[in-house]
């Protein structure tokens, strides 16, 4: 059981949505997918089908006002318009005096930009200011360069789980008393890497994603960026800020059971879901919506449904993977989910899993098919599951507070 409350104040998401919380519920409830041709990542894969956040970088620079001769990187785009907006709902620029850390994942950090000045950077020095930027952290530098207010940042990367991992780090630093106020979560932008590797991997699907159905094929990549702010209730106390929610349970594991399958029986998914119960001291039965990892992979969505059946039996609560509006938004997908669970649950609404029609034979599991209304839960678990086993699972529950 959590030591101390962690509160949500704040958040701040963009993806193929839609930009900001209330254009993502908006898209939510038209329960339509947002996948679709590749428009602005000029890659030979362009057959494949994306979640693309619609918006080119001209548009992307224009929102978050930079002149015209900073430096910027997608990755960067996308994370400080997220970051943004949950600054602004969680009113910190007035938390004069409190420790605020900011911890972000990401993966590709600013590989879009070294994959096209490549060759400029072996030939000529025209481009190598791209060099610096290219790392992970560098981008979360750069993110966090929008906001003067931070005591502490770093940066996760632990491939789809990234994101849920910083959430999970920030939660820790609030427990420890090394910070009174976390922004965490994830950015990730698509680029060539994306497609040529999960390519090579045999996961991509060629058409639509079917997460959990028998005939799923692969995932279709996706975009975007979202941040929750964590505070102790101390914090928002002093500062007079409303709760959202509360994060009251999260756990990590580590199957190590390949460098990119899960393990057959679904071992570190069940370690994650079953610590984060714990923690969160609620009994299966109390979960009210499970917001899957639910990537549409043959491996993933076997071994996520035989964990989810090791731990809630014949009583399985609702669930869906909302990967099929969004692309998996990798190394982002945790924070991006996150907002998606919490929206969910706030609102009473869970959101439809696309393009299922027949359940998986192992597991016989069926996903919510279509979207529920005025359906009030109380807790719900958001998954995360990277490569190597590298499983998160987050539960946000409703407070008072």
């Amino acid at each position: 059981m959590l030591s101390k409350e962690i509160l949500v104040t704040g958040m701040g998401i963009i993806s193929p949505l839609g930009v900001g919380v209330h254009s993502t519920f908006a898209s939510l409830k038209e329960g339509k997918s947002h996948i679709g041709k590749i428009r602005h990542l000029k890659t030979i894969h362009n057959t494949f089908p994306a979640g693309e956040v619609d918006l080119d970088e001209p548009a992307l620079r224009a929102m978050l006002n930079l002149p015209e001769r900073d430096i910027s990187t997608r990755t960067f785009l996308l994370g400080g318009i997220a970051l943004k907006e949950a600054i602004v709902s969680s009113r910190l620029e007035n938390a004069k005096g409190e420790r605020i850390s900011f911890i972000s994942g990401t993966t590709v950090g600013g590989m879009d930009k070294s994959e096209i000045y490549y060759n400029d950077f072996l030939t000529n020095d025209s481009k190598n200011r791209y060099i610096e930027v290219h790392g992970c952290g560098s981008c979360t530098e750069m993110i966090a360069g929008l906001f003067d207010g931070f005591s502490m940042v770093t940066t996760t990367s632990t491939a789809c789980s990234s994101a849920a991992n910083a959430i999970i780090y920030g939660a820790n630093l609030i427990l420890s008393g090394k910070t009174d106020i976390a922004v965490v979560g994830g950015s990730e932008c698509l680029t060539k890497f994306h497609f040529n590797g999960f390519k090579s991997l045999m996961i991509l699907d060629s058409e639509p994603c079917r997460p959990f159905d028998r005939d799923r094929k692969g995932l279709n990549l996706g975009e975007g960026a979202a941040y929750l702010v964590l505070e102790s209730y101390e914090s928002a106390l002093r500062r007079g800020i409303p709760s959202l929610c509360s994060l009251t349970g999260y756990g990590n594991s580590c199957d190590a059971f390949h460098q990119t399958a899960s393990s057959p029986d679904g071992e570190g998914a069940f370690l994650a879901m079953s610590k984060a119960l714990e923690m969160a001291s609620l009994s299966p039965s109390e979960i009210g919506y499970i917001n899957a990892h639910g990537t549409g992979t043959p491996n993933n969505d076997l071994t996520e449904s035989i964990a989810i059946k090791r731990i809630f039996g014949e009583d399985i609560p609702p669930f869906s993977s909302t990967k099929q509006m969004t692309g998996h938004t990798t190394s982002s997908s945790g924070s991006i989910e996150a907002v998606i669970s919490i929206l969910s649950m706030l609102n009473g609404f869970i959101p439809a899993n696309l393009h299922f029609s027949n359940p998986i034979p192992q597991t016989m599991l069926i996903p919510v098919t279509e979207s529920m209304e005025n359906h009030p839960f109380a807790h719900v678990l958001s998954n995360s599951f990277g490569f190597g086993g590298n499983d998160s699972s987050l539960i946000f529950s409703k407070t008072d507070r």
